[in-house]
């Protein structure tokens, strides 16, 4: 797969949750631009009363808030968008705003949510003809599969969009199952076909001038050559220019996993202190933006950080014990696994089951967070009853 030179690689990278009269912004504009663009779009259409318009400023302006960890504004932004194309009776501005609600639900941790809304969109993408967000709903759901660690059930279906991607021409897509992909052989030990996967998604991104996608990509690089061939320089020079690139953009998320990466990197060369440092930094900045999953990953380096300084190992374990019911509680059973090998490392395993553990079966997908004020009202979704038993992919 690796070194194939595809159609994706060859077109220009685009964003098609930018709509309307936002459609000209590239995928590469600033969180920043988009946001003020958004807005001054939204209100205009909202003077004019034209309903599609205001639904799909809306997206860009929800999918602004979210990738610059403002969640509140971001769940708002959502559901206001969908309200506005389901008055408007236009059911692909609906499912591109139930898919930035799913992907939303899926960065606070809400993976019940997540699948319901993803589901949702894929299935009003196809009713609506709109291929593009039946794809994008797919993957979301794939994504979701893949973080939760149910490699088995999701690894067919990245395989299955990747294919799909490649055909269309879709440079981004491309990039995003290609890294999907590779960070499944990663988490798995395949670091060769991990790192030649990487490269192809970098060199992809490149092309299309896709810099988020190269960002991502060069953090996915930087992580290999650190755990296979312990090259630290290479490593950290690399996530450098993946930061500049998350900087340029205005990427929240994105500047925070480079941060945790960063500290993952010193961690293997025995560079505690400053490792420390830099978890503390991404944890710092995934609360901001109430991240669970980045702040669960960034509290493990930092435990495991403390620990190598001297800290008491009866602490570290109760430490670590706290964290995986934590993870239980989210379903994040890739991140689980990390906190046992973590414990036995440390030489404080095995950590004590907790009783009633909610660990879901291996690939169930069903694990239901507290959502608490993330559920929907029903004067929110229409259709939302209907899906209520729904569980996670298969």
């Amino acid at each position: 797969m690796a070194g194939q030179v595809s159609e994706a690689a060859r077109v220009k990278a685009s964003a098609p949750e930018y709509q309307g009269a936002l459609g000209s912004l590239s995928v590469n504009a600033s969180l920043a631009e988009v946001l003020a663009r958004g807005l001054e779009e939204l209100a205009a259409a909202e003077r004019a009363g034209e309903r599609s318009e205001v639904a799909r400023c809306g997206l860009a302006v929800a999918e602004a808030y979210r990738r610059l960890g403002r969640i509140e504004e971001a769940d708002r932004a959502w559901k206001a968008s969908y309200r506005a194309a389901r008055s408007a009776g236009h059911e692909g501005a609906m499912a591109w705003a139930l898919w930035s609600g799913g992907t939303l639900a899926r960065q606070r941790g809400a993976f019940r949510l997540a699948y319901r809304l993803l589901r949702l969109a894929a299935d009003m993408g196809e009713r609506g003809g709109d291929v593009v967000v039946r794809g994008y709903s797919l993957a979301g759901l794939a994504e979701t599969g893949r973080i939760q660690g149910d490699y088995e059930t999701v690894g067919r279906l990245h395989e299955q969009l990747l294919a799909e991607a490649r055909r269309r021409g879709e440079a981004r897509h491309t990039v995003w199952a290609l890294e999907g992909i590779a960070q499944m052989h990663r988490n798995t030990g395949a670091y060769d076909k991990a790192l030649a996967l990487f490269e192809e998604a970098a060199e992809t991104a490149l092309r299309a001038e896709d810099r988020r996608g190269w960002a991502w990509a060069l953090r996915g690089i930087a992580d290999v050559v650190s755990v296979r061939d312990g090259d630290v320089e290479r490593a950290l020079s690399l996530l450098s220019r993946a930061e500049e690139a998350c900087r340029e953009i205005g990427l929240s998320s994105a500047l925070a996993y480079n941060h945790k990466m960063r500290g993952n990197v010193l961690y293997r060369a025995g560079r505690y202190a400053e490792a420390r440092e830099l978890y503390t930094r991404a944890l710092e900045e995934f609360r901001e933006m109430e991240e669970p999953r980045g702040t669960a990953l960034s509290r493990l380096g930092l435990v495991k950080a403390r620990a190598r300084l001297g800290q008491d190992a009866a602490r570290t374990a109760a430490e670590l014990a706290e964290l995986r019911r934590m993870l239980d509680r989210i379903g994040l059973r890739h991140a689980r696994e990390m906190v046992d090998k973590a414990a036995a490392e440390l030489g404080v395993g095995p950590l004590p089951e907790p009783a009633g553990s909610g660990t879901a079966a291996a690939g169930s997908g069903t694990v239901l967070p507290a959502e608490g004020a993330w559920a929907l009202r029903a004067a929110d979704v229409d259709g939302l009853r209907a899906a209520a038993g729904a569980e996670g992919p298969r």
